[in-house]
């Protein structure tokens, strides 16, 4: 009876660890999530410009500078990962995503002081990039280091779990302060938006207080420098940051067009309500949700490169026919079909996606070779995916511009599918 009782505590220690790393990653993301939500809005009330479009261009960009800081970030907070621990950096990384959404929170708009607005939006955006690329690695990492040989898929599946919530938060959020506020578009623009982003803060202490009480993992500490570390990283492993970043671009480019772009693209471009449209980033987010865990444990069965391939290509094959059902018939059942079944591909897709992505490296340098292949592919072909989808349909006059961005990015993905061995119940170096 001792023992069962013994068993069922480390059980529940083990759903109260990965609870902890999930709760503060979703509100990390959340933060990121509101800003796609709302980035229509933001481009008219903090950039200048003559036209919608120049705004929403500058918009955009803005949403993509805090990409820049994702590969120095990851570098730097990989480091300290992997060499002080897991815990204390995703302490430090959610002290710094605070402080950049407080940032918009309190910023006025470029109407009120001008050019200054444009410049400190830019700066929160640069911190909140600087925390996200060093806590994507820090979390993956250590979720992947409570599991075992067996379960590595599924314990690693919940970092994607947390990034699906905080979408889902965000989308609710924004459809519910755009329903109380629909008569009252004024206030939506004076404080309603701030609001969504406040909602984030308040979150902050109890997510803060999780953190501090994670156990450290089985990761042991080097008594390496940082630099020793990081010429590692580049001269001992360089297949490995190239089959990181191809899986990572494969994996990236559909999350964002599909979860955070295709809510802009209705209203901008199909003329669909913000409330309406914003289901759809709902919708894809509730599939990864409910999908991601399940994926993961069947990537610990049957592998993590067929469903890497079958779902990259399958999404090559889909994309076109989304746009030009979108273009062609555009209602919200077309649209809310699409972003389902690209919301189940992208699925299958980022789960395995991500895990081999941790497994390449061993573990006293997991932490920072996870977060540099994470970060400099999401910066390249992730973070202006949105800017530059926007920019191929005004230079293409074509609204389908997006899915060739999609098919080509996938298409050089799928290279790295074959530049790795499978790792499924493998041990580990």
């Amino acid at each position: 009876m001792a023992f069962n009782i013994s068993k069922n505590d480390g059980k529940l220690r083990k759903a109260r660890n990965i609870a902890g790393i999930t709760m503060g990653n979703a509100i990390e993301f959340y933060d990121f999530a509101i800003y796609g939500t709302y980035a229509v809005l933001l481009g008219q009330l903090f950039f200048p410009g003559t036209s919608d479009f120049e705004k929403l261009m500058l918009s955009f960009a803005t949403l993509g500078v805090g990409f820049i800081t994702r590969p120095l970030g990851a570098i730097l907070i990989g480091l300290y990962a992997d060499k002080f621990g897991r815990r204390p950096a995703l302490l430090f990384t959610l002290w710094l995503m605070s402080i950049g959404t407080l940032l918009f929170v309190v910023t006025p708009t470029y109407q009120q002081i001008g050019i200054w607005a444009t410049v400190i939006i830019m700066l929160a955006r640069l911190m909140q990039g600087f925390a996200l690329g060093g806590e994507f690695g820090a979390s993956t990492t250590m979720l992947m280091e409570y599991a075992d040989n067996s379960n590595r898929g599924f314990y690693s599946s919940w970092q994607l779990f947390g990034q699906g919530l905080n979408t889902l938060l965000a989308s609710l959020v924004g459809i519910s302060i755009g329903f109380w506020l629909k008569d009252d578009i004024a206030s939506l623009h004076s404080w309603g938006w701030r609001l969504a982003f406040a909602i984030g803060l308040l979150i902050v202490p109890m997510a803060l207080y999780i953190r501090k009480t994670l156990p450290e993992t089985k990761h042991k500490k080097t008594d390496e420098s940082t630099g020793t570390l990081l010429k590692l990283v580049f001269k001992k492993y360089p297949k490995q940051l190239i089959t990181g970043i191809l899986l990572t671009l494969g994996s990236t480019v559909p999350v964002y067009i599909t979860l955070f772009y295709l809510a802009n693209f209705a209203i901008s471009e199909l003329q669909f309500e913000m409330r309406s449209s914003i289901v759809a980033s709902c919708i894809a987010a509730s599939v990864q949700i409910v999908l991601v865990p399940f994926i993961g444990m069947l990537s610990d069965k049957v592998g993590r490169k067929p469903l890497i391939l079958w779902s990259r290509i399958l999404t090559i094959l889909a994309i076109y026919p989304v746009f030009m059902l979108l273009t062609s018939y555009p209602s919200l059942i077309t649209l809310y079909s699409c972003v389902f079944v690209l919301a189940i591909l992208i699925a299958v897709n980022s789960v395995p996606s991500l895990i081999v992505c941790a497994e390449i490296f061993p573990s006293k340098i997991r932490a920072t070779g996870l977060s540099v292949v994470y970060s400099l592919s999401v910066a390249i072909f992730g973070g202006f995916a949105q800017m530059i989808v926007t920019g191929l349909i005004h230079w293409m006059h074509d609204l389908k511009a997006p899915a060739y961005y999609v098919i080509a990015t996938m298409a050089i993905s799928i290279i790295g599918v074959f530049m790795f061995k499978e790792t499924a119940g493998k041990e580990l170096e």
